[in-house]
């Protein structure tokens, strides 16, 4: 589930998330808390990261692709991300849902590259906001 009550943390304090294009590009380096998914801070710091199903593993939106060691420093996926998962676009072995990805003192410095498409439950263009 989407986490709510999210507060930036004082700079230099928090655990630094970079997205990444598809192609590498930066997007932009932040900082979250430890607890916080990374479909929230992406949303705090408005990259554009949609979640259409506000996190509740109900698409593949969120999807993020990380880099091996990053992926294995994670829990499991659930069966549910899993299942959600394998409608990603340009699912990799290293890929999650950035709803489920809490981030850790032992992620510090992750990077989440974002993929070039996303497969989208709206047909109307319409993209969700953060609440």
């Amino acid at each position: 589930m989407l986490f709510t009550g999210f507060e930036r943390p004082e700079p230099g304090t928090g655990i630094k998330i970079t997205f990444r294009e598809s192609n590498g590009d930066l997007i932009k380096t932040v900082e979250g808390n430890e607890g916080d998914d990374v479909l929230t801070v992406a949303h705090e710091y408005d990259v554009d990261l949609e979640g259409a199903c506000e996190g509740s593993i109900a698409c593949s939106t969120c999807h993020v692709v990380l880099s091996q060691e990053q992926y294995d420093a994670l829990p499991e996926p659930s069966d549910e991300e899993n299942d959600m998962l394998d409608l990603a676009f340009g699912l990799t072995d290293t890929s999650r849902l950035g709803c489920q990805v809490r981030l850790t003192p032992d992620i510090e410095n992750l990077v989440a590259t974002l993929p070039s498409a996303t497969r989208n439950m709206f047909v109307d263009g319409a993209k969700p906001t953060k609440h």
